[in-house]
């Protein structure tokens, strides 16, 4: 693995609202201890954010590129590496929901359709596909 190699990793603000959101939803299940139902919702939402920052610390790198292709991260922290030869198709999908304008990259292997949003690569999803096409082409 030789040459240049360019990586997109989530966002650190984004762990840290998602480690804060874990301990603020921790402390309000223990303030509403007397409230079980309650108690039981902050626990479960506390649960959740950590899981999921947790999954920021440990695989913050969600994509990279080098000359041999691409590794996509897969499942909570594994990886996959995929050669250049087996993507098919680097493209956005744009989606408008209640006024709301959803994108995702979507990396096409044929086999297998990686998706890989904002929130996961930390810069807008056209910007990534169109450095990755360069990139490739460039090889």
């Amino acid at each position: 693995m030789s040459g240049p190699i360019l990586r997109w990793r989530v966002r650190r603000e984004l762990l840290v609202v998602k480690a804060v959101m874990a301990l603020a939803f921790a402390v309000l299940a223990v303030l509403n201890l007397d409230d079980p139902r309650g108690a039981i919702l902050a626990g479960a939402a506390a649960l959740v954010a950590a899981i999921l920052a947790l999954r920021d610390l440990l695989a913050p790198v969600r994509l990279s590129a080098d000359g041999e292709g691409l590794v996509l991260v897969r499942g909570f922290s594994g990886s996959r590496r995929v050669p250049w030869s087996e993507v098919e198709r680097i493209r956005v999908d744009s989606r408008t929901r209640f006024t709301s304008r959803t994108e995702y990259l979507e990396i096409d292997t044929g086999e297998e359709i990686f998706l890989l949003s904002r929130f996961d690569l930390g810069v807008p999803c056209g910007e990534v596909a169109d450095e990755l096409r360069a990139f490739r082409t460039g090889f």
